[in-house]
């Protein structure tokens, strides 16, 4: 956290001492912008292991619960088969795979506070990220506005009406940036959104269908819906 402390010093700081002091403080502003910048790509990816474990643990534990089903319903088979060697067998291997799952619960657990957390903290850093951001273009500006009157100052001549009118529209068009980069944000959440919608869409079909196969595999249709079905396919 120690750039946050440096920033800050200078945001607390009088810009006039910032300006003797420094040799270019607009340098030295979008260099510690950068380093932040750089803070918040490690961060990212700190965050995304942290969520990549997390899932990793839940895909264990679901083996693992799928593997104690299997073996229950293998025990059943060796006891309706009059095979309680084999029943016990399976009920070792359920037992097995039960205790796996147990063990792995409090570590996903674990994961999943720490992922949350790290979420959170990253959060944190992207709003002080934008808040140095923010603040760094006021000091430039003040910065640059501190340049043009010690410019005119030494030389009352040589600076006119044009001089302001370019620092205008410098703003302008970073008014302009700002604008478009909100529009740009807008339209992905949009396209992100309509992505997801379609992909429900698929995935609910897909499941009606894997449930009426179900349903004729174990009888449950009707005949006349059983026949249509035959005469589908």
């Amino acid at each position: 956290m120690g750039i946050f402390n440096r920033i800050s010093d200078i945001f607390k700081s009088n810009v006039n001492d910032a300006l003797d002091n420094a040799e270019d403080p607009e340098k030295m502003l979008k260099q510690m912008v950068l380093e932040m910048e750089e803070s918040v790509n490690k961060t990212t990816l700190a965050v995304a292991n942290a969520i990549a474990n997390e899932k990793g643990l839940e895909r264990k534990i679901a083996k693992e619960r799928a593997l104690s089903a299997d073996w229950h319903q293998k025990a059943m088979q060796a006891l309706q088969a009059n095979r309680e060697d084999l029943a016990k067998a399976a009920l070792e291997k359920k037992a097995t795979a039960d205790k796996n799952a147990a063990d792995l619960g409090p570590i996903f657990e674990q994961a999943t506070a720490t992922s949350a957390k790290m979420r959170e903290q990253l959060t944190a850093l992207k709003h002080k990220l934008d808040e140095a951001r923010s603040r760094q273009s006021t000091l430039i500006a003040r910065s640059q506005a501190a340049k043009a009157q010690k410019q005119i100052a030494q030389s009352f001549s040589g600076v006119g009406s044009d001089a302001f009118s370019k620092f205008d529209k410098f703003e302008g068009k970073i008014e302009k940036l700002e604008s478009e980069a909100v529009a740009f944000e807008q339209l992905a959440g949009e396209n992100t959104d309509l992505d997801q919608q379609f992909k429900q869409l698929s995935t609910s079909g897909q499941v009606d269908a894997d449930l009426l196969a179900l349903k004729k595999e174990m009888g449950l249709l009707p005949e006349a819906n059983s026949d249509k079905q035959g005469e589908a396919q």
